[in-house]
């Protein structure tokens, strides 16, 4: 029975991200570098193109892109920036999944440019923008779902909601199974 139950404690559940999330004391501010050269944050940092620039910005990523209140495409930025969108809803049926990959692809090769400097947004800044950056540090710089959180909120205040975190939580175990897999191999 003991071993069952820490077989189960050794998988986090939403409720325990949450935890960790609600421990986040930092106020929420328009912009934050979280990583060395990634930056999370809102729309309306996202549409100061002078700001940007001001910051070294070389990369956009829009987690809202389309939505109301959020401009921004590559004619918006022009040559000044690489922009990608990803139509993103804030809500508990999007699959925020099958953006992940390519979200991670993007901001690495946005690290690997000269100079580069990725920003990731959406409209607050909190939860679609932050679920695409742990899923970069997930796949990119192996962190644990955990890990990533608990470096996060060090930097910024996060909050993805419940649905992207059990996604988020599916991709920590895909990942942690494939690293078991070439560990046995």
């Amino acid at each position: 029975m003991t071993a069952q139950k820490n077989k189960r404690k050794e998988y986090l559940s939403v409720k325990d991200l949450e935890k960790v999330l609600d421990s986040c004391k930092l106020d929420l501010h328009q912009i934050d570098e979280v990583w060395p050269n990634i930056y999370i944050g809102n729309v309306g940092i996202a549409q100061n193109r002078s700001a940007l620039r001001r910051l070294g910005i070389t990369h956009i990523l829009n987690a809202a892109h389309s939505k109301r209140g959020s401009v921004g495409d590559q004619s918006f930025y022009g040559s000044s920036f690489v922009y990608c969108g990803i139509p993103a809803e804030d809500s508990s049926h999007f699959d925020l999944d099958v953006y992940f990959r390519p979200a991670a692809e993007f901001i690495h090769r946005g690290l690997k440019s000269p100079d580069g400097k990725v920003l990731v947004h959406c409209i607050m800044g909190m939860s679609r923008s932050s679920s695409l950056v742990l899923a970069y540090l997930m796949l990119y710089q192996h962190l644990s779902l955990c890990s990533a959180v608990q470096r996060l909120i060090q930097k910024r205040a996060i909050y993805p909601n419940r649905n992207f975190l059990a996604l988020l939580l599916d991709l920590d175990l895909q990942l942690k199974k494939k690293r078991k897999t070439c560990i046995l191999l």
